[in-house]
Parts: C-alpha cells; structure tokens; sequence
C-alpha cells in the first residue's frame, strides 16, 4: 500500500469518529522522519481518544497495519500515532492551535482529502 493511500485510509477512520478540521500534508522531501502528517482535531479527551482508536484498530482489522508507536492515547489532548511513512496528529483544539504545526509545515503541499472514503475504507452510516 502507497503512503498517500494510507495517509487517506487514516482520514477515513478519523472521520468515523467525526473529526474536524482534516488536513493531510505532504512533507517528502522536507523531512526524513515521514511522507505525510495527517492533523485532525476532536472537541474533547474523549474523542481524541476515540479518533485515535478508530484509526489504530481499523488500520489494524481491516489492514493488518500495526503503528510504530503510539503517545498520548491516556491523556487525550494529543495522540501521535506513527505508522512510519505517515504520522497522525489527534488534537484537542486548544492544543492544537498552541503547537501550530501547519506552522512549522506551511512550505509542505496540501493534499486535498475526497469527501468519499477511497476503497476498501470503512464507511459511515447513510454513505452510499
């Protein structure tokens, strides 16, 4: 599986859980550490939570994908979670805004997110 494909899969799993303000940034070639973040918020600790679990169990079940590591999961204000080629950030807004990492990555190129999961993605209830 390509990176981009799995930066998305990754999108779609945080959407099942209703994440917000998705942005999926291209860093090859201004970093060394990773192809892709994906940064995605959720409103409270809870969600953060829960974001990243969709994301970890249906990379998982669905795609025998294991991540590297993942920090944060207890505390839920930000969860990485590293899957090597992308690394995904789940913020609690505040956070989120305080650590500005679009900041730090404005010269990477935006990849645009469809609003349909690719294939093989799970898929939200009334999605057709």
């Amino acid at each position: 599986m390509q990176s981009d494909q799995r930066a998305r899969l990754c999108a779609a799993y945080a959407l099942e859980k209703k994440a917000e303000n998705l942005r999926l940034l291209d860093v090859r070639g201004l970093s060394s550490l990773t192809d892709y973040l994906l940064i995605v918020s959720g409103r409270s600790d809870r969600q953060v939570e829960a974001i990243a679990e969709s994301i970890r169990l249906g990379m998982k079940k669905d795609h025998e994908l294991l991540p590297l590591a993942v920090e944060g999961l207890k505390e839920g204000n930000w969860v990485l979670i590293d899957y090597g080629d992308v690394m995904i950030h789940v913020f609690q807004p505040h956070v989120r805004d305080f650590y500005d990492l679009e900041g730090l990555w404005q010269e990477a190129r935006e990849v645009g997110l469809e609003p349909e999961p690719q294939a093989g993605a799970p898929r939200q209830a009334g999605q057709g």
